[in-house]
């Protein structure tokens, strides 16, 4: 079963051996959209990416992927502020996007019609991988339910 699909019951035959599949509605990666932070309309990528998930204007980006990027399925919907930048090994320059009102963190390639000047000026941060930060995560959350249980 691709991506893209999801399994949907038989009207009558729920029992059925036989699944029926049905094409998820996806968000067109085509689609203009209006930033929320700077207000300016925002094109498709030009090139190298599907998806385009931040304002090439202001860096701002939208909390709307939950699993997967282009996945359009996180209830959250808050914006995205870029709190940094780090670059890859193999030179790629990656933002980090928190959000705003979950304070989830998420990396995001940059793209070919960013601007470089605001990239270049978000703090530089050291090469992380999705593991590190979880870790990260965890260790915050360990020490905030000790800290919780001391106060008491």
């Amino acid at each position: 079963m691709g991506k893209t699909y999801r399994r949907v019951p038989r009207s009558g035959e729920e029992n059925d051996a036989r699944p029926r599949f049905v094409r998820k509605q996806r968000a067109s990666s085509e689609e203009v959209f209006k930033c929320r932070h700077c207000h300016r309309f925002v094109c498709p990528p030009t090139s190298g990416s599907h998806h385009r998930n931040h304002c090439p204007f202001c860096l701002f980006s939208r909390h709307v992927d939950d699993q997967r990027p282009g996945d359009r399925m996180s209830a959250c919907g808050g914006s995205m502020e870029a709190t940094g930048s780090f670059q890859r090994r193999k030179g790629e320059h990656v933002l980090v996007h928190r959000c705003l009102d979950c304070g989830l963190e998420r990396f995001n390639r940059i793209a070919a019609d960013d601007d470089f000047d605001l990239v270049l000026a978000l703090p530089a941060l050291p090469p992380l991988t999705s593991k590190e930060v979880k870790a990260q995560r965890l260790e915050e959350e360990r020490g905030e339910e000790c800290d919780e249980h001391y106060i008491a």
